[in-house]
């Protein structure tokens, strides 16, 4: 992959979304009953069954969406996970921005 020009921005380039191709698949089924079934029956399967890397399975099994995106996620699927174990946008945000969620909260939407 390419080196990011701004910091702590992953550039959703052809070279990330290439690599991002399984963990992508994986997720954007999810929007199917029986795959979100199979995902809570064995989420590690589940990610085998589609060869998703070590790297992000590991980091969609811990919900680290920084790293899912810097693997190559498009965030429009992986939200998919966050509807099978809930997370909200702002929740996703607030752990992609490294800071808690009140904070995120207050200081990026103004919310008191």
């Amino acid at each position: 992959m390419t080196a990011d020009r701004i910091p702590d921005t992953p550039l959703f380039d052809r070279a990330r979304q290439r690599a991002g191709y399984a963990l992508n698949k994986a997720t954007k089924d999810l929007r199917i009953p029986e795959k979100r079934e199979a995902y809570r029956r064995d989420p590690a399967a589940y990610l085998d069954s589609y060869g998703v890397p070590e790297d992000a399975k590991r980091a969609a099994l811990a919900r680290d969406w920084r790293e899912m995106v810097r693997l190559g996620a498009n965030v429009f699927y992986i939200l998919k996970l966050g509807a099978i174990q809930p997370a909200t946008m702002t929740e996703i945000g607030a752990h992609q921005a490294g800071i808690e969620h009140a904070t995120f909260l207050r200081d990026r939407l103004g919310k008191r």
